[in-house]
């Protein structure tokens, strides 16, 4: 069960819908013990939508170069690069994201993001006017906690895991083996630093 289902249950949950002029749709919902003024401060549109722009401006460019993207295989690089990307991202507490990621895989904590593909067939794809990426569920306690554990901004850390939430959307996977996890983590650091953020990987960065 995707976590869409979970949400549409949810009848409290704060929804801010925001659209942009650059092909990019990022729907930004929490759960209602999250503050919507949280939500404003570290989830904003601006925010958000500049690092989303950034990823796909980058994995455009590589698709170029011949890069495959590996939930999305079945789709052209003309119809990937020119059909509009919509974006998913659910804020939660640790209450909510223990029991998600039990669900999601067997593991009895909160973790700090969640991926779920859209997993649409693209002969769907063709079909719709935006192209779903699927949804991030991000645990604001736990990634709160780790920036302060590894003495980052809470900004920066976001950043980072949004990145490296959508390459999982996108299908690659860092558990996989050492090459997965070199090429995800030289994805992240490259995106970030078009973005001016230090690599996440270097102690203190």
């Amino acid at each position: 069960m995707s976590h869409s289902d979970h949400k549409n249950n949810n009848n409290h949950s704060n929804d801010v819908s925001v659209n942009t002029q650059e092909d990019t749709e990022v729907n930004i919902s929490a759960t209602d013990s999250i503050d919507i003024d949280l939500v404003d401060s570290f989830y904003s549109e601006d925010k958000l939508l500049t690092i989303m722009i950034a990823i796909l401006e980058y994995m455009d460019q590589h698709i170029k170069d011949g890069l495959t993207l590996p939930y999305f295989t079945d789709i052209s690089p003309e119809l990937w690069q020119t059909k509009p990307k919509a974006l998913d991202i659910y804020i939660t507490d640790s209450v909510e994201g223990r029991e998600l990621n039990l669900e999601a895989r067997g593991k009895d904590y909160a973790t700090n993001i969640l991926s779920y593909p859209s997993d649409l067939p693209a002969a769907v794809i063709e079909l719709m006017p935006t192209l779903p990426l699927g949804e991030l569920i991000i645990c604001h306690e736990v990634l709160t906690r780790e920036a302060a554990e590894q003495e980052k901004a809470v900004a920066q850390h976001i950043s980072h895991l949004l990145i490296h939430g959508v390459l999982h959307l996108l299908g690659f996977d860092h558990e996989l083996g050492q090459d997965e996890q070199d090429e995800m983590e030289s994805f992240e650091i490259e995106v970030l630093a078009g973005l001016n953020l230090p690599n996440p990987y270097t102690p203190n960065a």
